[in-house]
């Protein structure tokens, strides 16, 4: 029980938390009982988070009749966690050497220069600047 003295116009009171159950509390001042509502907290806005979907591939140059669902991304550099496209360094038909910086990724924010694995020609670029991934989405193909 928690008490308190205060003088208010010049009148004493002497006022005890007696209980507080839920939003109601029993509060006697100069010992008589009052039943206090106490407004609750405003619970803090949770906002939602929106993940794009992934972007369609761009075809390879060479073959016009390519299609998304041709596009094999097995041999695809993957985002290693979530974050935001802030650069993408080649376009299609770039030829790539291991340790080239293939795309920078904005996470946790820091830029993260994510590297070429593998030698080899860029066959499709599947995201665009300012899109947000998560974890393993494939970002550039190499093959």
């Amino acid at each position: 029980m928690k008490e308190y003295k205060y003088t208010i116009n010049g009148n004493k009171y002497d006022v005890q938390i007696v209980d507080i159950v839920e939003n109601i509390a029993t509060v006697a001042v100069n010992g008589e009982n009052y039943s206090v509502e106490m407004e609750k907290e405003p619970e803090p806005e949770k906002k939602k988070v929106v993940v794009k979907p992934v972007a369609q591939p761009q075809p390879a140059a060479e073959s016009s009749s390519a299609s998304a669902a041709t596009v094999n991304t097995n041999n695809a550099l993957k985002a290693p966690l979530p974050g935001v496209v802030r650069e993408i360094n080649v376009a299609v038909g770039d030829e790539v050497a291991v340790g080239d910086t293939v795309v920078v990724l904005e996470a946790m924010k820091m830029a993260n220069n994510l590297e070429a694995e593998k030698a080899g020609k860029v066959t499709a670029v599947l995201v665009q600047v300012g899109e947000s991934v998560m974890e393993d989405t494939p970002l550039v193909v190499i093959e």
